[in-house]
């Protein structure tokens, strides 16, 4: 009877080879865009190819018929395993790499006949070699892919994080200048309209000053190489920024810094000090906008330069609307980046009701002179 239908036998031997093939025209012959949203779609149809493999092995009456699709099936079968290992879902994945595995090793066992047991197993054994190494590229890429994607969060991440720092350090700063000038001006306007003339053009100042900051956080978006990107503030603007803060206000800045300081600091930590000073003068005007004096002292030592920001009248509590800084923000970003440099940074009371902030940077060689 099934001499009579060869052909029939040959055409079930043929059908797995032909569903799998299908499978992989119907997954790549489509737009690219389609592509791998078909990719990730091929657990399914990988395993009732793997389904109709073993059934077709087992229940065919003359296993060497066929034999050559079945090589061909094979190869289509472990191609599919690595891209369903890659592409599918893992909850998809688990149900369709078993049948799969199976399909690939054990269609050899009918052709070889009534072998013993331990053949058997040795025959599977070989063909779970390429099974194995199918799975093994398909996670490979699968992982790989995992990487580039956590590595492209984590600096998405930390851009944001440096731009919500720029913003913060910069922007915020001259933001609560314009606040307090504005608040001058306001009661000063009816008795001596000069003065607020004068804050206008502080206003003005501060204003202009906020904007470059936000320039230059937008040019750092799109990268290093921007056009006309410029570099973070260092120390060689602290005598400007501590004239504009005793302008602002009725709190008398002075600065100490000796010139040492420039040679002895990268600038790297030479910006970090920047912002731990703008942080201070920041937070004395929000918090302690009453404070007769605020001095900044800079004091450098064979290995490191302290920093020290403080102010003669304590910080007034801040209004209950007041959000608190949270992580990226003030000084615990602050800190942070002196921890990362290799210093410390610490703030409380000091002395009679009033503030400080102090924080340690490394210091590098100073240049020997020729």
């Amino acid at each position: 009877m099934w001499e009579s239908t060869g052909p029939a036998v040959l055409a079930l031997g043929a059908l797995p080879t032909f569903a799998a093939t299908g499978t992989v025209v119907w997954a790549v012959a489509r737009p690219r865009a389609a592509i791998r949203q078909r990719l990730g779609r091929l657990a399914r149809p990988t395993a009732v190819c793997a389904a109709l493999s073993l059934v077709t092995s087992f229940a065919l009456p003359e296993p060497g018929h066929g034999s050559g699709w079945k090589l061909a099936e094979t190869a289509v079968l472990l191609l599919l395993l690595a891209v369903v290992t890659r592409w599918s879902p893992p909850r998809e994945l688990t149900a369709a790499l078993p049948p799969a595995v199976l399909a690939v090793a054990l269609w050899p066992l009918p052709l070889a006949g009534g072998g013993s047991f331990l053949e058997s197993v040795g025959i599977a054994a070989f063909w779970l070699l390429p099974a194995a190494a199918a799975v093994a590229a398909g996670a490979h890429l699968r992982r790989q892919d995992l990487r580039r994607r956590s590595a492209v969060a984590e600096a998405r991440s930390a851009q944001r994080l440096q731009l919500s720092r720029d913003l913060h350090d910069f922007v915020a700063h001259d933001i609560s200048g314009i606040v307090v000038q504005a608040q001058a001006a306001r009661f000063v306007a009816a008795t001596d309209p000069s003065q607020a003339v004068l804050a206008l053009e502080r206003i003005e100042k501060a204003g202009l000053s906020a904007l470059a900051a936000m320039d230059r956080t937008v040019q750092m978006l799109h990268g290093p190489e921007a056009p006309g990107t410029e570099p973070l503030p260092g120390l060689s603007q602290l005598p400007v920024l501590l004239e504009d803060f005793g302008a602002a206000g009725t709190t008398e800045a002075q600065l100490d810094l000796p010139p040492l300081v420039t040679e002895v600091l990268s600038r790297e930590a030479g910006s970090a000090a920047y912002r731990i000073v703008v942080e201070a003068l920041t937070n004395i005007r929000r918090h302690a906008p009453d404070a007769s004096r605020a001095t900044v002292t800079f004091t450098p030592t064979a290995t490191s330069v302290e920093i020290r920001v403080t102010n003669d009248r304590g910080a007034r509590p801040a209004p209950a609307r007041r959000r608190v800084s949270r992580g990226g923000l003030g000084l615990p970003a602050l800190t942070e980046h002196a921890q990362a440099l290799g210093g410390t940074l610490s703030a409380g009371p000091h002395g009679e009701g009033g503030w400080q902030l102090t924080a340690v940077l490394p210091a590098t060689s100073p240049k020997e002179t020729p």
